[in-house]
Order: structure tokens, then sequence, then C-alpha cells
């Protein structure tokens, strides 16, 4: 093959890289929106229920208050047996007391997992930023973090525990939906790397004017000879159906458009660290 058909045919095939990754990209800011708007459109039966819940709470404890005055005239009625006796009867069938310390554990319980969904809806429109998808802004990466770890919990919890390593670091310029995709990429690919149990690792520091944020499992590992095509379009160790290999290659692609630098370091059997660095101001 000729020089000139060799260049003509790695253009092609860089053309093809970026169109995959522009595709992708486009696919993942619909995805955030698209999660934006479940959690907005969650949002309004969540409160109504919540306040529902509260009512109905309010109320019973009355209704229990009522009850316990009626209690309190058994001493009167006891010697009318037409009415005494199928009441406490009906007392004795329904077992009150349990039945009132149920109904309220029911409340309690519900109110918890009302707490809960409302809290994945805020962590949802925390990740997907659907207001600044496009718009650079002064993030905390480390509220981003934390975020993320919450979107990602499933896959982690049965996995690994996560420490956070956290140091004292600035606002940085970004587009923060961008690298939320970065990070979930990276602790979802740190949680997967775990076979069993294990620990996942995220560091923040600052170097001069860049922020380092690290992510390490201390699981599988990437062998030698396979690290330096980890960043490529297409390219997975996972089995087919399981992953398209795009993960790495956008979240590369993101950091190079915020002007930083994604690397990887990883031994077979210990684990893998990927760092990456980022300016805290874009020029």
């Amino acid at each position: 093959m000729s020089n000139a058909s060799e260049e003509k045919s790695n253009l092609i095939t860089k053309l093809e890289e970026a169109q995959s990754q522009l595709l992708q990209s486009k696919k993942l800011a619909s995805v955030g929106q698209l999660a934006a708007g479940v959690a907005h459109e969650i949002n309004n039966p969540i409160g109504y229920v919540n306040l529902n819940i509260s009512t109905i709470s309010v109320d019973l404890l009355e209704i229990f208050r009522l009850l316990d005055l009626y209690g309190a005239a058994d001493e009167v009625i006891k010697n009318e047996a037409a009415i005494f006796e199928p009441i406490q009867r009906l007392k004795e069938h329904l077992d009150l007391e349990y039945l009132k310390d149920d109904i309220i554990d029911a409340l309690k319980e519900s109110n918890e997992g009302i707490s809960r969904v409302t809290k994945i809806v805020q962590y949802l429109k925390e990740f997907s930023h659907v207001d600044q998808q496009s718009d650079w802004v002064f993030a905390d990466l480390q509220s981003a973090l934390d975020t993320t770890l919450n979107i990602a919990n499933n896959e982690i919890k049965y996995k690994a525990s996560v420490i956070r390593e956290y140091g004292e670091i600035p606002k940085v310029e970004c587009i923060p939906s961008q690298l939320n995709q970065v990070f979930l990429n990276l602790i979802v690919n740190a949680a997967h790397a775990i076979e069993k149990q294990g620990t996942i690792t995220i560091r923040t520091r600052v170097d001069r004017d860049s922020v380092i944020i690290e992510v390490s499992d201390d699981g599988c590992g990437i062998p030698e000879d396979i690290q330096h095509r980890i960043f490529d379009p297409f390219y997975t160790t996972k089995q087919v159906g399981e992953g398209t290999g795009l993960g790495l290659s956008l979240s590369y692609g993101i950091i190079q458009n915020h002007n930083g630098d994604l690397s990887v370091e990883s031994e077979p059997g210990k684990g893998t660290t990927f760092t990456i660095r980022l300016p805290l101001e874009q020029s």
C-alpha cells in the first residue's frame, strides 16, 4: 500500500471513530435530558404522596386519641351487655393495640421510602445538569463525585466499599454533565473489575494550576499488553453484549475537550488507578 493510500485509510478510520464518539455523546446528552425529565415528572406525584402520608399520620393519631377515650368508657357501659360485648369481641378480633402499632410502623416506613425516592430524584437532577449541558461553569467536583457514587450505588454496594480521600480543592471550570459521565464510567469500571469484594478509593488534590482526581480499585487489573488500547473506540475486554467499548474512549475525549489528561496505571491481580488531570480554569 502506498503512503498516500495508507494516510487516507488512517484518516477514514479516525473520522469513523470521531463520528462514533459524536453520536455516543449526543446519546449521552439525550439520556441526561431524559433523566432530568423523569426526575421532574416523579417530583410531582412524590410531593402529594408525601403530603397525603403526613396528613393521614396526623388524622390517625387523632382517631387513636378518640379510641383511647372510648376505651376509658368501658367501665361505664360494661353492664350494658348488648353494647359492651360486641365492642369487646371486635377489640379482640382486631387486636387493637397491635393494629395501632402496625399502622404507625407502616407510616414510618412509607415516609422513609418516600424520602429515599426523593433523594434519588435529586441525585438524578444533579447528575444530569440538564440546564448546563453545554455550558462552562465553575463546579464542585467533589460534590459531583458524591452524586455519581449515589447514582452508581447499585453497581457498587454488593462488590466494594468506597474510601474517599478528598483534599481541599477549588471549584473547577468545566461542563459538569460531561465530567459526571467520566466519573460514572470510571467508578462502574472499578466495580466491575472486582470479582467478589474489594475497595474503590477516590482521591482528589491540587497540583499547581490543576486538579488531580484518582479512581483506584484493588480488582483484577489490566494486562500490560493491552493497556495502550483501552482508550481506543470499541475496544473492550467484556463479553459480547456486556459493553460497547466506548466508555473509556468517550471519557478520554471529554477530558481532552477539557484540556486535561486521562491516564492509567495497572498491575494484573493487584488493581488499577485512573488519573484525571484538569486545569482549574480554561484558557
